[in-house]
């Protein structure tokens, strides 16, 4: 019973990736140039990729603007247990620490933009939370898992990658490595 449930488990996730990988986009929304002299990358130490979204808030959020102070970007949604879960200790981290928070929401796995502004606001989330509407933005961020984050330091390099959930001590413990 157990191999059975573990067969359908992996072929519901391959069938998942298969199905994002026909159906994505193909447009550039959301892709934003960069100086081709940087090394543009998702591995530490190269310059993560820029990007511009609207936020729930309808305010643009464009990663460059960010430059001169550490940012971490979160992919998460709503219905992700994990990312759920980690929201409190990103919103404390964002409170206590001077970083800056981008929260991609996967707005195209959600069942509304309503759902996620009430999950903001049940938890009193103060940061950015950018909507990837197109998925653009995370498939440019190869977010295969949720939550998936990024911390970049204050020259826009990527220095820590995190798949999975993370929660205070981890995030306050990478942080201070930014430095």
């Amino acid at each position: 019973m157990k191999k059975i449930i573990l067969i359908i488990v992996v072929v519901g996730m391959v069938g998942w990736a298969v199905y994002e990988y026909i159906g994505a986009p193909s447009n550039d929304a959301g892709i934003t140039e960069q100086n081709e002299s940087e090394d543009v990358g998702l591995a530490e130490g190269q310059t993560a990729p820029d990007f511009l979204l609207t936020t729930l808030e309808g305010e643009e959020a464009k990663l460059s603007d960010f430059r001169g102070q550490p940012v971490i970007i979160n992919f998460w949604a709503t219905w992700c247990p994990p990312c759920r879960a980690e929201m409190p200790d990103f919103q404390e981290l964002y409170e206590s620490e001077d970083v800056e928070i981008l929260a991609v929401n996967l707005t195209e796995s959600e069942q509304s933009v309503e759902g996620v502004q009430d999950f903001v606001d049940e938890l009193g989330l103060t940061f950015p939370i950018p909507m990837d509407e197109e998925t653009i933005v995370s498939q440019m961020y190869e977010v295969q898992s949720y939550p998936t984050s990024y911390m970049i330091d204050s020259e826009g390099k990527v220095q820590f990658v995190a798949r999975g959930a993370i929660n205070y001590d981890i995030m306050q413990s990478e942080l201070a490595k930014l430095d």
